[in-house]
């Protein structure tokens, strides 16, 4: 296991440093589990009462942080203390590639142009005209179909479908068993029997996304669904036909959106809220969880509609109530004309 001093981690986020600059670590943990050979870091004010008690051989905080940990913690003192856990933890980070070398037991089209030291799992399938640019990772299982593109040092993790035509951009990174560019729900309706619209659009994502584990992009129905630079998706998540993504978005867990949507730049949009298509969510909007948006938003802010748990006996009272809605509202109707007389 690799070791890090605290100059060099310093060094990798522009830290300042106060003790032993050459104390070393070889891991990262909690703020009040973190021991001998740990780096920690705070990250909400509500826990300094623990900096003084903390144990890890190195801290890092912020300068507003330092009068409460004890004289002889060695800290690294940077503006955001959680920021310089994500770098550092990359830094450190011992996670294995999704694939090293090319298998031989992976199918690769005559036809397919491989960038420089491209990785390729077992019985990966790459197919005629695809483009993998350097560095790229392909895992285990993973099928890539015809002319597809996918960017330099992107890693695709095992069993990714990606379908044909799709285009991928640089530095992306793709959980397991995700599906982009599987066909958009397109159907018409002739007296009860379904016909099916093929789908000629593309998916065509940008650099730097992230997407998670069993998300379903589909591919336009005429024009291109498109994800932009970036975003993040997570798991689990379903991206309609045509849907436009815009630079930054973040969007949680189990989010539906449906076809046709566009969701501005830097909006967040939380775990298991669905969004209607065919209308636009404007830059910088906040979704909260569990919300049904039914409507355009064409004003940044915090937006939110799900119902937080409660008791049973509560949930049911309440239930009866709302189910006489229209009764209340008439009775107070004629209420008000009364008085009003």
């Amino acid at each position: 296991m690799r070791s890090y001093s605290l100059k060099e981690l310093a060094e990798q986020v522009g830290g300042v440093i106060r003790g032993n600059a050459d104390v070393v670590v070889n891991a990262i943990a909690p703020l009040d589990r973190a021991g001998a050979n740990q780096l920690t870091f705070i990250s909400n004010v509500k826990y300094r009462p623990y900096l003084s008690q903390a144990q890890a051989s190195i801290l890092v905080v912020s300068e507003d942080d330092v009068e409460f940990c004890a004289e002889n913690a060695n800290l690294l003192i940077v503006k955001n203390p959680y920021v310089a856990y994500a770098n550092l933890a990359q830094y450190m980070d011992t996670t294995p590639k999704a694939a090293s070398d090319i298998a031989p037991s992976a199918v690769i089209s005559d036809s397919v142009s491989l960038g420089k030291n491209v990785s390729v799992g077992a019985n990966a399938v790459i197919e005629d005209g695809a483009i993998i640019g350097d560095n790229a990772v392909i895992g285990a299982g993973c099928f890539i179909g015809k002319q597809a593109k996918i960017g330099k040092n992107t890693q695709l993790w095992a069993n990714v479908s990606i379908y044909h035509e799709v285009e991928i951009g640089d530095e992306c990174l793709i959980q397991s068993s995700t599906v982009i560019g599987g066909d958009g729900f397109g159907y018409a309706n002739d007296r009860g029997k379904w016909i099916k619209i093929p789908q000629n659009g593309r998916v065509i994502i940008g650099n730097h996304v992230e997407i998670g584990a069993c998300t379903c992009i589909d591919r336009g129905a005429l024009n291109d669904t498109v994800i932009e630079d970036n975003v993040i998706i997570d798991n689990l998540c379903q991206i309609a036909h045509n849907v436009h993504i815009g630079t930054g978005t973040a969007i949680a867990g189990g989010v539906i959106l449906a076809g046709s949507l566009k969701v501005g730049r830097y909006c967040q949009i939380g775990g298991a809220s669905v969004v209607n298509g065919h209308m636009e969510i404007c830059d910088h909007a906040v979704i909260t969880g569990m919300s049904m948006v039914m409507k355009p938003i064409k004003e940044p802010g915090i937006y939110s509609s799900g119902v937080p748990a409660q008791p049973n006996k509560e949930w049911h009272k309440n239930a009866v109530l709302a189910s006489d809605l229209t009764g209340m509202h008439k009775r107070i109707k004629a209420l008000e004309k009364k008085l009003g007389k």
